[in-house]
């Protein structure tokens, strides 16, 4: 995985705070390929109660991790009880790794 130590633990420490302490964040696409380089990073937050605004949760910690990421670009994708799974889900629970 080409993230460094530091970076996973900031990672963490923001996706709590801006879902909380049940969230678990799971990186998956390319930064899981130590042969790339540069790209994007995908990460999933999963959560057990149902969200609300989805899309501001996700502009927000994409946001934040952007900014610790000296502007590296952060995609998020939530899963939640009442939210469609769609096959971009599936991706991220079969390949990607949780943090």
């Amino acid at each position: 995985m080409r993230l460094t130590a530091d970076q996973i633990e900031a990672i963490q420490k923001l996706a709590v705070q801006v879902a909380g302490e049940a969230v678990r964040t799971r990186v998956f696409g390319s930064r899981l390929d130590d042969t790339a380089r540069g790209g994007d990073l995908d990460l999933m937050i999963e959560l057990n109660d149902p969200v609300t605004n989805p899309a501001l949760l996700a502009a927000r910690l994409s946001a934040r991790v952007s900014r610790t990421l000296h502007g590296r670009k952060v995609d998020v994708l939530v899963s939640a009880p009442n939210l469609r799974r769609l096959p971009i889900h599936d991706v991220a629970y079969r390949d990607g790794v949780l943090l």
